[in-house]
Order: structure tokens, then C-alpha cells, then sequence
């Protein structure tokens, strides 16, 4: 299988921004989602213990700097049949495809994508670290708010920061770059804080609770008391804490987007369209009062997609606009 077609099957909206990505972009920060992906695929498979895949998730980034053979070999066989998705299937059996693609990729931009594959594999180290094993019946939270905000950090601000350093690679911005490597990271804090919101009740179900046990404990919660969908009135407070902090961050996108260069509308979109797709998930969480049903996963319709897209012409030559478009969108959470 090709990597474009991975690419297309493991990701859903994302795909869509890649392909408004200019030329010199699309490869680095397709092969980049792709590397994250696998390892993700690595820490969530159930037919390995935690501690063997803890091993892998180690190894993973030297395995990508150092591409042995026999040893790719050996990890794909162990975590083949893990995962019951056919594209993820499909990728663990590509890893080396992956590869070739990774070693055409600038010398410029190599080191961002490995320094964002490390960053997103420390992520998944805290997962494995600090939850149980899945089928153990056992529940564990976070601890404090900070534990929350740097795995976030970790887990979508780091790709922020990547596709920051990315546009740099290839576009001249006027402020200082790490002011805007700065916003770039609160944009992905948002975006990732949207993952685990929309995730709650299926993650809850494999013992992780990201939400702080301190926060959980000022409204008389336990992480064990979400596991019961007549909780989400009391849990609310604490949903709703951390959708603004979403919220807060996501305002990044202003001044973030009014950096990127008119004359490159693909650029502008792709930056665009995830922020804006994420403004309309959070208002969704944000107005479903049973977030813990594990029967409902909240997720913004293919219909909103498609029609973000088509009435994003006027944006891509004006940041005014820009700006009152999503600014409506976040001045609904009251």
C-alpha cells in the first residue's frame, strides 16, 4: 500500500488539510502523522503487556534512526493482529514504506519530524506508565492539573510546534519564531484537549482517567464515580474547566494564522480548518450534558467538515475575517 493511501485511511479530517498543504510541506508532515500514528498503534495494542510495549515505545525513535531490518521485522510481528482497524492493520505491515519516505525528506526537515515522534512517544510512556493494564477492572486519574496540561503539551502541543517549525522550514514569518512556536503549541493544547473530552467514557473503560483527581475531588468525584453516565451532571464543572482552557488556548489561532503568507492559500487553509473543526467539536462537547454515556462519542458531522471548507475562500485572503469566524465560534461558550 502506498503511503498516500495510508495516509487517507488513518486520519479522517486531517487528510483533508495535508492535501491543501503546499508541495514542500506535504511529505515531511504526512510521513511525521504517519510515524506518530504507528507508534500510537504500538502503545495501544492488547496483545502485548504494558511493559513490552513500554519497550517499544522506547525504542522506537532510534528504531526509526536506525532502521534495522530484522528488528522492524520483530515488532511488526508482535503487535500484528493487535488492532481490529484495517488501516492500522495496513500499517503496521508498512513501517519500512514508511521509512524510504522518511529518508527523502530534507535535512531541514528530518530533525523536526524526529523531534516530534520522541515527544509524542514521552507521551505515550506517561500512558503506560501511569494507567493500568486495560482488562485489570482498574481506574486511575491524573493527578493534578499540571499532570493534564504537560501531557497535552506532549501529546498536541509538541505537534503544534512541529507544525510550526515546519512552516519555517519554508515560509518567512514576521515575528519572532519562537513567539510563534509559542502560539502553535497552544493551538495544539486545544486540539488535543478536544481527544480526550470526546474520549472520555471509552477511555475511562480501560482504567485511564485524564482528568485530575484533584479536580474530580472538589466536586465529591472519584475517577471510578465517572464510570457512571448519572455522574455527568456532577462532572460538568470539571467538563467545563478544561473546554475553556481548550477555549483559551485556541485563541492562539488569531494571531497564529495572520502570520501565513496570502500568497500561499493551501498553507493558510490547512491551518485553518483544523482550528476552526475543533472550535465547532468543543461547543458540541460543551452542549452535550451526558458526555459520560459510553454509548455516544461526540464528533462534528462530515457535513460540517465539507461545508467549513467550502465557505473558506473569503478567509484565506483576509485575517479580519478570519478572526470574526472563529471569534463567533468561541464567543458561544457562556
Amino acid at each position: 500500500m502506498d503511503i498516500e493511501t495510508l495516509l487517507k485511511n488513518t486520519s479522517r479530517s486531517l487528510y483533508l488539510s495535508v492535501q491543501a498543504l503546499p508541495g514542500n510541506m506535504r511529505p515531511a508532515f504526512g510521513i511525521a502523522y504517519l510515524l506518530c500514528r504507528y507508534a500510537d498503534t504500538i502503545a495501544d495494542t492488547s496483545i502485548l503487556p504494558a511493559q513490552r510495549r513500554l519497550y517499544w515505545i522506547e525504542r522506537f525513535p532510534l528504531l526509526l534512526k536506525e532502521q534495522n531490518r530484522q528488528e522492524i521485522s520483530l515488532l511488526a510481528s508482535e503487535i500484528c493482529g493487535g488492532s481490529e482497524n484495517p488501516y492500522e492493520k495496513e500499517l503496521i505491515k508498512n513501517l519500512l514504506p514508511c521509512l524510504q519516505v522518511l529518508n527523502q525528506v530534507s535535512a531541514k526537515q528530518l530533525p523536526i519530524i524526529m523531534d516530534v515522534v520522541q515527544a509524542v512517544c514521552d507521551g505515550m510512556k506517561i500512558d503506560l506508565n501511569t494507567f493500568p493494564e486495560e482488562h485489570s477492572a482498574q481506574i486511575q486519574a491524573f493527578q493534578t492539573p499540571d499532570d493534564l496540561q504537560h501531557y497535552c503539551r506532549l501529546m498536541g502541543g509538541k505537534p503544534g510546534l512541529f507544525w510550526s517549525r515546519l512552516i519555517c522550514t519554508t515560509t518567512k514569518i514576521d515575528m519572532p519564531e519562537k513567539e510563534f512556536y509559542e502560539l502553535g503549541q497552544h493551538i495544539g493544547d486545544a486540539l488535543q484537549i478536544v481527544n480526550i473530552l470526546r474520549d472520555l467514557p471509552k477511555d475511562l473503560r480501560i482504567g485511564r482517567c485524564y482528568f485530575p483527581a484533584q479536580d474530580l475531588a472538589q466536586h465529591g468525584l472519584t475517577a471510578a464515580d465517572l464510570l457512571i453516565p448519572e455522574n455527568a451532571t456532577r462532572f460538568e464543572p470539571v467538563k467545563r474547566k478544561w473546554i475553556l482552557w481548550g477555549v483559551n488556548n485556541l485563541k492562539s489561532a488569531v494571531r497564529y494564522f495572520a502570520q501565513l503568507p496570502k500568497c500561499q492559500p493551501g498553507g493558510r487553509a490547512a491551518v485553518a480548518w483544523p482550528v476552526l473543526w475543533t472550535a465547532d467539536t468543543l461547543l458540541k462537547v460543551w452542549q452535550t450534558p451526558d458526555l459520560l454515556n459510553p454509548q455516544k462519542r461526540v464528533k462534528i458531522p462530515r457535513s460540517n467538515i465539507y461545508s467549513t471548507m467550502l465557505c473558506t475562500p473569503p478567509i484565506l485572503i483576509s485575517n479580519l475575517l478570519f478572526s470574526k469566524w472563529l471569534g463567533g465560534k468561541l464567543g458561544k461558550f457562556n
